[in-house]
């Protein structure tokens, strides 16, 4: 037998279709994943890590979805806020200058912080 946790009833403008849960997906630099994570859980959070990769230097990052009320995502999105901030790094490049004549220099690039996506849970089952 299947067990479905549906969303409590709701007076006012949830009754006319607003959801009552979100889903945070956010991503954030691998390095910092471990201590946002800790963070979250510690403030109530439960969260699902993907491992992924992407961006300018196709570095590995952490997709975090994050199940929560409409109340609390102001909270979820300030303690990921506080765990993943910019910084520069420097990383070798290589310029061409011509057939077979390449040259590696170093290139400052922006790392880190989060890319955060909000969105409304029209269903929410745990089996």
């Amino acid at each position: 037998m299947r067990r479905v946790e549906s969303l409590p009833k709701l007076r006012g403008p949830a009754e006319r279709g607003t959801a009552v849960m979100k889903m945070i997906t956010a991503i954030v630099n691998k390095e910092d994943s471990k201590n946002v994570c800790n963070e979250l859980i510690k403030a109530g959070f439960s969260v699902t890590r993907l491992s992924t990769t992407g961006g300018f230097l196709m570095a590995g990052n952490m997709t975090l979805m994050i199940g929560t009320d409409d109340e609390k995502v102001d909270e979820c999105i300030g303690l990921i806020s506080k765990c993943c901030k910019q910084r520069t790094e420097v990383v070798p490049s290589t310029a061409s200058y011509g057939i077979g004549v390449a040259t590696a220099y170093p290139l400052q690039v922006t790392v880190g912080g989060a890319t955060v996506f909000v969105t409304n849970v029209e269903r929410f089952e745990k089996l």
